[in-house]
């Protein structure tokens, strides 16, 4: 990924993204006015910092990418498979009005000028660009989301909604909780096996870095589940570019949940056309 700055903004994009011409990013802790714990780019709606200072927050990014602040639209994430199409009367939702949705971790749309938002801290932001039909999508991929297959979800849907073609879509696998740092436990670590099977659950989970000898303890690999899931729903593999930032393992660089626990503030994922 590439690491820029703008405005006195840093934030991350994907070069496969950025070469096809779509503003995206994923922004970093760094360029924003909040203090303490939310120190400074804080863009976590829900959290305990000055609510003023978060919006403060997102006009840096939006002036930062060249997005309409007033215009984004953001999920309303509760850990679901759930994705939905929004349209242009959805612009500002979240921002300049309320949410008229609930339980909604992916969005899709083909309204241009309408920045789509899914929040962050570990979890993995999923990015999905289709040139040909012209639709943008963001997807929030928790653990729970990675069963629910949340990729293949909202992949299925732009093809429903759009017509898209899998083999047209650009994909971006963001910054989020690295494999060397997610330890989970064996009930979760089931979850994954029951779903990928066999097959795949050598390349996912692995031993308990942290717990070596707990057998109720496992490493995954949220990163290499989104990717299966993604090439499972038609997704070219050359079309797919993952991060190489971990949240945890950068706390310079982003707020973590795995390290700063709830009293934190978080990233965010931005899209449009």
């Amino acid at each position: 990924m590439n690491r820029e700055i703008n405005n006195g903004v840093t934030y991350m994009t994907f070069d496969s993204l950025k070469k096809a011409g779509v503003k995206h990013a994923f922004s970093t802790r760094l360029g924003g006015v909040s203090e303490g714990v939310f120190e400074s780019l804080n863009l976590r709606t829900n959290s305990e910092d000055n609510v003023d200072n978060i919006h403060e927050n997102y006009k840096r990014m939006c002036k930062a990418l060249d997005m309409k602040y007033e215009r984004m639209c953001f999920s309303m994430q509760t850990h679901t498979a759930n994705v939905i199409v929004v349209e242009e009367k959805d612009a500002g939702n979240g921002i300049t009005k309320l949410l008229p949705y609930k339980d909604v971790d992916g969005i899709i749309t083909n309204v241009k000028d309408m920045p789509l938002v899914t929040a962050h801290a570990d979890c993995v932001p999923l990015f999905f660009y289709d040139p040909a039909k012209q639709v943008v999508a963001l997807s929030h991929s928790g653990w729970k989301g990675t069963v629910g297959k949340i990729g293949k979800v909202t992949v299925e849907k732009m093809t429903e909604a759009f017509g898209s073609n899998p083999e047209d879509i650009l994909c971006g696998i963001g910054p989020s909780i690295c494999k060397n740092c997610y330890e989970v436990s064996d009930d979760v670590a089931a979850e994954f096996e029951k779903v990928f099977g066999e097959e795949h659950k050598a390349k996912i989970l692995s031993k308990s870095i942290f717990n070596p000898d707990d057998k109720d303890k496992y490493m995954l690999d949220l990163w290499e589940a989104c990717r299966l899931t993604l090439l499972e729903a038609g997704i070219l593999a050359e079309h797919i570019e993952i991060t190489d930032y971990c949240t945890r393992c950068h706390p310079d660089l982003f707020f973590s949940h795995r390290i700063m626990g709830a009293n934190r503030g978080g990233q965010a994922a931005f899209i449009t056309l």
